[in-house]
């Protein structure tokens, strides 16, 4: 979770506060993620993932399947830099638990939501999207903890050199092949990637971009004015 931190915008006191605020971001990112996956016009690379493992295997959940993929991805991040490894890395998987778990809550609290015009599932795909960017802003102003896949992407880019942006939009590209293999594999198709897929690569980003905005926008409305200095 990466992102060109404004110092305005984090929020670096009050440790209660913060815990709070990333708590809440976790609940409405995983509310829009569930709200994603009802809306069944595709998801985010990571999620059609884990989606098409719960058909592949049932007995496990979404939230399940999402757990083990931030154990692997905190088992990478050793690998790619074992010296840089620190003890606290594993902290990241509190997190990643409270997410499984408000995950697999979340599409249970949704699982009444069927709707059948098309027009009315892309209004809540963008909703949806909304949720999620706020989710994720909210977890970046929080400033705390990475998730895991957070971590190994991080780490790739400490080993490497390159963009942020690149690598992960290779990760996902990466997490999106693999959910496509497997689905004709075990399923004869690829499943949870449509068009969706597409529209949340672009807007997730676009939303946090805008609440960023907004926030500073808000800060500077609250900030008192400047005296004018008098001339002598």
């Amino acid at each position: 979770m990466q992102h060109d931190k404004n110092a305005a915008v984090i929020d670096n006191g009050n440790k209660v506060r913060r815990w709070i605020t990333y708590v809440a971001g976790i609940y409405i990112l995983t509310l829009g993620l569930s709200l994603a996956i009802r809306a069944g016009i595709g998801i985010s690379p990571q999620s059609s993932l884990t989606r098409t493992m719960t058909l592949v295997f049932t007995p496990l959940s979404q939230g399940n399947y999402n757990l083990i993929l931030e154990v692997i991805m905190l088992g990478l991040t050793f690998l790619v830099r074992p010296k840089a490894f620190k003890a606290s890395y594993f902290l990241s998987m509190i997190p990643a638990l409270v997410l499984a778990l408000l995950l697999d809550f979340n599409l249970w609290v949704t699982d009444w939501i069927h709707l059948e015009p098309y027009a009315a599932n892309l209004v809540l795909l963008v909703f949806a999207d909304a949720m999620l960017a706020l989710g994720l802003f909210l977890m970046i102003r929080a400033n705390l903890i990475l998730m895991p896949i957070d971590l190994f992407v991080n780490t790739i880019q400490q080993k490497t050199g390159r963009k942020w942006g690149n690598i992960k939009t290779v990760f996902d590209c990466t997490l999106l092949a693999l959910s496509a293999c497997i689905g004709l594999f075990f399923l004869g198709a690829p499943h949870f990637i449509r068009e969706g897929t597409i529209i949340n690569a672009i807007l997730v980003g676009q939303y946090v971009k805008g609440y960023f905005f907004l926030y500073e926008k808000f800060l500077a409305r609250r900030r008192p004015a400047q005296p004018v200095p008098v001339a002598d």
